[in-house]
């Protein structure tokens, strides 16, 4: 791909790949399981999705920069919208991510299966 259309694909896609934690592939360098990145039948890039490893701080990092602040500093009504969004992104499929998001917001696991609860009466 030409340094333009590369720079320009980055400035479009590039508040994306930081969001998710993914990064931009040349296409010479493309592995099995990277997202191949099309323009008029050739591939011109890749996006290569960051490992399961850490995605739960990465959404919770996600949601915390979306409300403004950190999940601990938040009003009770701002926890339940953090809740709700992490809830929506799946980050409640993780192994501990209750227990983790409870830690992260100064509350107990049973108040976070509230919130939840609440979610999906």
């Amino acid at each position: 791909m030409k340094a333009t259309a590369q720079d320009s694909l980055i400035k479009i896609i590039e508040p994306l790949l930081a969001a998710i934690g993914a990064t931009l592939i040349d296409p010479d360098h493309i592995k099995p399981g990277d997202v191949p990145l099309e323009s008029n039948g050739v591939i011109v890039a890749a996006v290569r999705l960051p490992a399961l490893h850490g995605a739960l701080d990465r959404m919770i990092e996600s949601v915390e920069r979306e409300l403004g602040a950190k999940l601990s500093d938040l009003s009770r009504t701002a926890k339940q919208r953090a809740i709700r969004l992490l809830d929506e992104r799946g980050a409640f499929t993780l192994r501990r991510a209750v227990e983790d998001v409870a830690d992260s917001m100064g509350v107990s696991r049973i108040t976070v299966y509230n919130y939840l609860n609440s979610l999906h009466r």
